[in-house]
């Protein structure tokens, strides 16, 4: 993968003649080396059928109920090995031009939420620049290839976010390739459960504090200076700050400090003109449950706990990140929207 490759500006030069059909056929026939056929399968698809977000669906059997059938990955795990596959909102998610323009970067985005805003604000209008490991390289080939598919510019820069200088050039560079940033999504999580605390190595500890709040806070202190009045910034916290599991005593720590920093710099940045929000979502199907998030006995359950019965997809939060990015919440910062099925909070 080339971070600098230009070519989907090239793509939106089409005469305005062609259909949209015609114009997605092309750019889908000029991405099949890069995308996997089931992706590239997929984003064909959405340029023929109803997007699925406009039609009335009952939540509780929208998508997979448990059980799910049992599973584990090494991490950090790849969305495409999943079974049932993660909905990202490859077929279904339909913009509206709500982020025409904006440069957005997005930690995690490979797979996962992180995955779901990509794909979402790419089709508002937005060039997005996605973070992950080196080890989620295919996920992040099938990201890349969907961005450019809506038109867009995708700057794919692989690192690892526990390292403070890795975490300024990342975002240099996003902006950079980007020609600015107006968007950060501080998505990135590390989610290992652990039964007792007597086996909680130093050692992991650390690493989920640099993944989950260090990095949160180097990567804002970067972003910052580069950013203008109508910036946002997103933390992706989770219910754990909330109502924290016993066995993710470390996690839940990082969850309910990605909280303060929310709120504590909203309110630093709101005179200029930057607002800072987060979301809490609930138990999503994504690779960190079957990663080690879950014990492997909890993960043919896994979400049956909720209301509504079953894990959410990530595609079922593309739409607040985007609401959070776009100028419809300009009067909101400092705030926390949940997404967990009923249960948690906030």
């Amino acid at each position: 993968m080339n971070p600098d490759d230009s070519t989907p500006s090239e793509q939106t030069s089409v005469p305005k003649t062609s259909s949209r059909r015609q114009v997605l056929g092309k750019i889908g026939t000029g991405l099949f080396a890069a995308m996997s056929v089931p992706a590239l399968a997929q984003a064909q698809q959405a340029a023929t059928r109803a997007p699925a977000q406009t039609v009335r669906r009952n939540p509780v059997t929208q998508y997979p109920r448990p059980p799910f059938p049992a599973q584990r990955q090494p991490w950090p795990g790849l969305a495409g090995k999943m079974t049932p596959r993660p909905d990202h909102g490859e077929t279904s998610y339909q913009g509206t031009g709500r982020l025409l323009g904006r440069k957005a970067l997005i930690t995690g985005g490979d797979s996962g939420i992180g995955r779901a805003a990509a794909i979402a604000y790419a089709r508002e209008g937005a060039d997005v620049a996605i973070n992950y490991l080196p080890a989620e390289e295919a996920d992040a080939r099938e990201v890349v290839a969907l961005i450019r598919a809506a038109g867009r510019k995708a700057v794919a820069i692989p690192g690892d976010l526990r390292d403070e200088a890795f975490c300024r050039r990342l975002v240099a560079e996003a902006a950079r390739q980007l020609g600015g940033l107006d968007i950060l999504v501080s998505n990135a999580a590390r989610q290992q459960a652990v039964a007792s605390i007597l086996d909680l190595t130093t050692e992991n500890f650390d690493w989920t504090m640099k993944t989950n709040i260090y990095a949160t806070f180097w990567l804002a202190k970067a972003a910052v200076p580069l950013m203008g009045p109508g910036a946002v910034i997103i933390t992706t916290t989770s219910v754990q700050a909330y109502d924290p599991s016993e066995n993710l005593l470390d996690y839940a720590q990082t969850k309910a400090a990605q909280v303060a920093f929310t709120k504590s710099l909203a309110k630093q940045l709101a005179p200029r003109g930057i607002r800072v929000n987060a979301v809490a979502p609930g138990p999503f199907w994504t690779p960190l449950q079957v990663t080690g998030g879950q014990p492997t006995s909890a993960l043919p359950q896994f979400g049956a706990q909720t209301p509504i019965g079953r894990a959410g997809q990530p595609a079922e939060l593309a739409g607040l990140y985007v609401v959070l990015a776009s100028q419809e919440s300009s009067y909101s910062t400092g705030q926390v929207f949940g997404g967990s099925g009923g249960a948690g909070n906030p």
